[in-house]
């Protein structure tokens, strides 16, 4: 159990030991309730043996999902795990034959049509994990093409992002650096030539743009270590397609983990966007009209709050002082622009 502070009794805590005027607090302290009731739905599906449990417990603080080992597919239905304002819908992987193909297909079409209190649709985002370790891609092509986008409503290429794990075993551990845990130019070159046909195929199939990305969720069933790559953008691309006002949702359940983040492609500091992402949505949260845009990013940039903000991928990408002056600037501009 990790032993962060939640990001909203931060951010309520800074504003009760605030100078603000009551009436300035009551209204605050609304805006933070109405971003803590926020629940984000994500739904997370792939072929057998495509490491989505791995790459869940990569990604969170809980290991919430056991690793299948083993013939027999570890999740049969759709497990639902309610974490701390994230939902997790760990579908069951297609791949187990015709029968239970199509009862696992049938509950994940159900399920993205699934609409919430609100009237709109409960999945805010889909998941898609394939397999870099495998040539036949069919079953992937049948879930994504045939069960997932068409079941996505409106701008379904909002909804949904296409991770290529496995990675360092996609030409059968050639051309990745285990020292270096990041692949070798012939290695990335093999993995953007497959982004490139998932790409066509998709659009080919479905009229519908994608942009897959690469990552290697790292657990290896001896030793049970897990370190992972690109797994910082990963978590960006899903804060990126998530609703802002929902992002906070996974604040609270980011594993702390030090070396789940440290090793990326470098073509972008990821870990700095999605502070960003954070940042902004508590800017753009904060109902509330009046010149103190100052005093309110002194209070959450330099309190509490901003060193949680710090310790988000247990540090990694920049100091605690440096997000408090990130979080500081930004709602310091936004108030002033009212």
């Amino acid at each position: 159990m990790s032993d962060k502070n939640s990001i909203f009794q931060d951010m309520q805590n800074d504003i009760e030991n605030s100078i603000l005027n009551e009436d300035i607090k009551k209204t605050l302290y609304e805006s933070i309730l109405k971003l803590k009731n926020e629940k984000v739905n994500l739904m997370i599906t792939g072929a057998t043996g495509c490491g989505k449990s791995s790459t869940i417990n990569a990604l969170f603080e809980e290991q919430v999902a056991k690793v299948g080992i083993g013939v027999d597919p570890e999740t049969m239905d759709i497990k639902k795990f309610d974490l701390k304002n994230l939902i997790l819908w760990d579908s069951p992987g297609l791949g187990d034959g015709k029968e239970k193909d199509n009862i696992h297909a049938k509950n994940i079409i159900n399920k993205l049509n699934e609409k919430d209190a609100n009237g709109n649709a409960l999945i805010d985002l889909v998941l898609v994990i394939i397999d870099g370790s495998s040539r036949d891609l069919g079953t992937s092509y049948e879930l994504i093409n045939n069960v997932i986008i068409p079941n996505l409503g409106e701008n379904p290429n909002e909804r949904i992002i296409i991770a290529i794990n496995q990675a360092d075993m996609a030409m059968k551990g050639r051309g990745w650096n285990h020292e270096l845990n990041k692949p070798e130019s012939n290695l990335i070159q093999f993995l953007e030539d497959k982004i490139i046909s998932i790409k066509k195929r998709i659009k080919e199939a479905t009229a519908i743009n994608v942009e897959p990305i690469f990552y290697a969720a790292g657990y290896k069933e001896i030793s049970e270590d897990q370190i992972p790559y690109n797994l910082s953008k990963l978590l960006y691309l899903i804060l990126k397609y998530t609703p802002k006002n929902k992002r906070l949702s996974y604040q609270d359940n980011i594993s702390s983990n030090e070396k789940m983040w440290e090793n990326n492609d470098e073509l972008d500091d990821y870990n700095e966007k999605i502070k960003g992402g954070f940042i902004e949505t508590i800017q753009d949260g904060i109902d509330y009209v009046g010149d103190i845009g100052e005093e309110i990013g002194e209070i959450f940039g330099t309190g509490k709050t901003g060193k949680t903000m710090g310790k988000i991928l247990g540090g990694i990408g920049g100091a605690v002082v440096a997000v408090g002056k990130s979080l500081y600037e930004g709602a310091k501009s936004f108030f002033s622009g009212w």
